[in-house]
């Protein structure tokens, strides 16, 4: 029996591609580079925002140099629309209500800077909903270290064992499993179907619902 669920932010509880892409064309605007679609921001995001700037210009053919001078320019952009179209997919709402009224406890463990993962969780879901929210902060490694993840279950009182974990990247199927935690691959997320399997999570879902049979709800 789980005792908590720990979720990944974007593309798992919230859809923030059109924010992600926004705030990166802004960027790419500024060093007079051509935008980046929604779907290839899909495959850009995940491992932080410098990997996410490298990863954008250098698809656009700017050197490494250069995108490390974009780096603050993305921060300043991100900070202004991070809740740029941001809402939760159908169906998180739902299985977050089923989860509290049966005492399972939540976590975020996110690459996402503390202050926007904050922002954007406690302005979709409201303040003190989720019993921890961890994005990026100094003295925890960036997933897919199981870091993160292993002071979340720490925090909720849980063994690892005791943890399910979902996510919709590689990198998130490779943080729960590091951390001796079940995974639970979303395909509703940025990333394909194909890219989960290939790392072997316990389960795949489909709509958040799902993850009620996998506690026995």
């Amino acid at each position: 029996m789980y005792k908590c669920c720990i979720f990944d932010l974007d593309g798992t509880l919230l859809n923030t591609v059109h924010a992600l892409a926004k705030t990166m064309n802004l960027t790419l605007q500024e060093f007079g580079l051509p935008p980046v679609t929604e779907d290839e921001t899909k495959t850009f995001v995940g491992d932080g925002y410098q990997k996410f700037v490298d990863r954008a210009f250098q698809s656009r053919g700017a050197d490494e140099a250069t995108a490390r001078k974009a780096y603050p320019v993305y921060q300043r952009f991100f900070e202004e629309h991070c809740m740029y179209r941001v809402d939760a997919y159908d169906g998180i709402r739902e299985l977050l209500a089923h989860l509290k009224e049966r005492g399972i406890r939540t976590a975020v463990v996110s690459n996402k800077g503390q202050e926007q993962a904050t922002e954007n969780v406690e302005t979709v879901f409201g303040a003190g909903y989720f019993d921890l929210i961890l994005g990026e902060r100094e003295g925890i490694p960036r997933k897919p270290d199981p870091t993160g993840a292993l002071y979340a279950a720490k925090t909720l009182g849980a063994l690892p064992a005791e943890c399910l974990y979902l996510g919709d990247t590689n990198t998130d199927m490779r943080t729960g499993t590091s951390a001796g935690m079940d995974t639970a691959g979303v395909t509703w997320g940025f990333r394909p179907r194909a890219e989960l399997e290939a790392f072997h999570p316990r389960y795949l879902i489909a709509h958040p619902l799902e993850v009620l049979q996998i506690m026995g709800f």
